[in-house]
């Protein structure tokens, strides 16, 4: 979570200066990102099905299948949306095992 901190200087009641400063905290939160492969003429539906199920958490066979054929058909398929960090850590495995990926793209 990114923290932002904004200075503000104040006067006393009476008039003078003082060297306060008001310290406000906002909360932003750290973008996701999409995690894409896109469609080839070297990967087959079961390599796709098998890669994506090994290395992205809780993806089940069947929802899988689904991303393949939208691959397939649409040309790419986002696989999966998080954190920066993780999206890395997804994007480099599938491109690993020898997926065709899109760059990451902030969601």
């Amino acid at each position: 979570m990114a923290v932002t901190l904004a200075a503000s200087s104040g006067q006393t009641p009476a008039g003078s200066p003082t060297a306060v400063q008001e310290r406000q905290l906002q909360r932003q939160p750290y973008p996701n990102f999409r995690v894409i492969v896109l469609d080839d003429d070297v990967n087959t539906f079961q390599h796709v099905v098998d890669c994506l199920v090994r290395h992205i958490p809780a993806m089940l066979p069947d929802l899988a299948w689904t991303l393949a054929h939208r691959i397939d058909s649409e040309g790419s398929a986002t696989v999966w949306r998080g954190p920066q960090e993780q999206a890395e850590l997804y994007h480099q495995l599938l491109g690993a095992e020898g997926l065709t990926m899109a760059p990451l793209e902030p969601d």
